[in-house]
């Protein structure tokens, strides 16, 4: 089963960016469906984004697009999102998840449809 350790986060300004690694271990990193999903305190954990097992589709939440991206190198086992231009709003723990299904948007925004989860990085935006 596969293990994630997510990395990168941290307190910038906004306007900054911030890059965020999902390590993988121990399962099938390179046929999973991998997303990012946030969780703001007192908050549901939302989607962010998420990208098929070769990295040619993605899908993202409307409120990242054009700001984030996500990307995965299978070599390394790692799952990134680059983000940019990031606002108060932005504020959240960010976990990074694994699906073991063939990638569609839809199900790709469902947190009940991934079956592994990182411990998450807190990422702080001051305004």
């Amino acid at each position: 089963q596969v293990q994630l350790l997510e990395s990168g986060g941290g307190l910038v300004q906004a306007g900054d960016s911030l890059r965020l690694s999902c390590a993988a271990s121990g399962g099938a990193f390179n046929t999973d469906t991998m997303g990012w999903f946030r969780q703001a305190p007192g908050k549901e954990r939302d989607f962010v984004a998420a990208i098929n097992y070769n990295g040619a589709s993605t899908h993202y939440a409307d409120s990242v697009k054009g700001r984030f991206t996500i990307s995965r190198d299978n070599a390394k086992n790692t799952l990134y999102l680059q983000m940019n231009s990031l606002k108060p709003d932005d504020t959240a723990v960010y976990y990074c998840g694994a699906q073991q299904k063939i990638f569609n948007a839809n199900m790709a925004e469902r947190h009940e449809m991934y079956s592994n989860w990182g411990q998450g990085t807190q990422v702080t935006v001051s305004s």
